[in-house]
């Protein structure tokens, strides 16, 4: 029984939180931002079908009622450039897929627009960003 709870205490999952719970802390985080700077949640977790498609994090709506395509980014470390430097043109193109598919159940389609939420570090020692209208969809 002692050799089952030390080798417990020591696992890694159980003293540090998963990939997925650090993604989705940095999610919360960047929601209540935006909540805060007055943006309204349309969606969470928009995903869309078939392969090749993409998932978009948030989808807000600004008080003039464009439509905001939100990508949440979270990074340890500035190394290999940093939260910012992982949206490749791939992962453009499938936020991208998703926006549009998104879109094509509106009846009509309201301005919109692409920003990222970077948050880079860990804990309270954590930055966020909002980069407003990160890329172009054409």
């Amino acid at each position: 029984m002692w050799f089952k709870q030390s080798i417990a205490a020591k696992s890694p999952s159980a003293s540090q939180p998963s990939t997925k719970a650090i993604g989705d802390d940095a999610e919360e985080q960047a929601l209540r931002h935006l909540l805060a700077k007055g943006l309204m949640l349309v969606t969470r977790n928009f995903k869309s079908p078939g392969r090749g498609g993409g998932e978009i994090d948030l989808i807000m709506r600004t008080t003039d009622g464009t439509l905001v395509f939100v990508e949440v980014r979270h990074r340890k470390s500035a190394s290999h450039g940093g939260a910012a430097a992982s949206i490749t043109p791939l992962k453009q193109r499938r936020l991208i897929f998703a926006a549009q598919h998104f879109l094509s159940r509106l009846p009509r389609l309201p301005p919109c627009r692409f920003d990222v939420v970077t948050v880079q570090g860990v804990g309270h020692a954590a930055q966020m960003e909002w980069l407003i209208a990160a890329f172009d969809a054409f």
